[in-house]
């Protein structure tokens, strides 16, 4: 068990203007922001960070909305950050979405889902390296 976690709030969120009501929620639920930036992901770098779904049917799709407009990445601390932050974040579909999550209260549909969170302490490590350098975490 870890106690850090990545998370990515998506274009839609951006687009959206939901950025601050979002952190504030991440903040009020016991997360620290050990790391931030509000940048755009390329192309090659999007496609590098889902590569894991490059055979599936809605890759391309996936790479062209994530590559839409600026994100949010974040590296965020909490015990058991993983799974709380999953907890918080709530179903990748929004109408299956508990109540007071944050896809529910911010995403639109599957695809347009407004953040993402790690699925396992393994893959939050390699997410928290990909985005950031051990400069820009505190």
């Amino acid at each position: 068990m870890s106690n850090i976690t990545f998370t990515m709030l998506k274009p839609d969120s951006v687009r959206n203007g939901n950025i601050g009501a979002i952190l504030d929620k991440i903040i009020k639920s016991g997360f620290i922001i050990k790391a931030m930036k509000f940048t755009k992901m390329s192309n090659e770098k999007a496609s590098k960070f889902y590569a894991i779904h490059s055979e599936r049917p809605f890759f391309n799709d996936l790479v062209e909305y994530m590559t839409s407009g600026p994100i949010v990445a974040a590296i965020l601390e909490k015990d058991n950050a993983v799974n709380e932050f999953r907890d918080l974040i709530g179903s990748t579909n929004p109408e299956e979405a508990e109540e007071g999550t944050i896809r529910k209260m911010f995403a639109k549909s599957i695809s347009e889902n407004a953040i993402h969170g790690s699925d396992s302490d393994e893959n939050a490590k390699i997410e928290c390296e990909f985005h950031f350098g051990a400069d820009e975490i505190y």
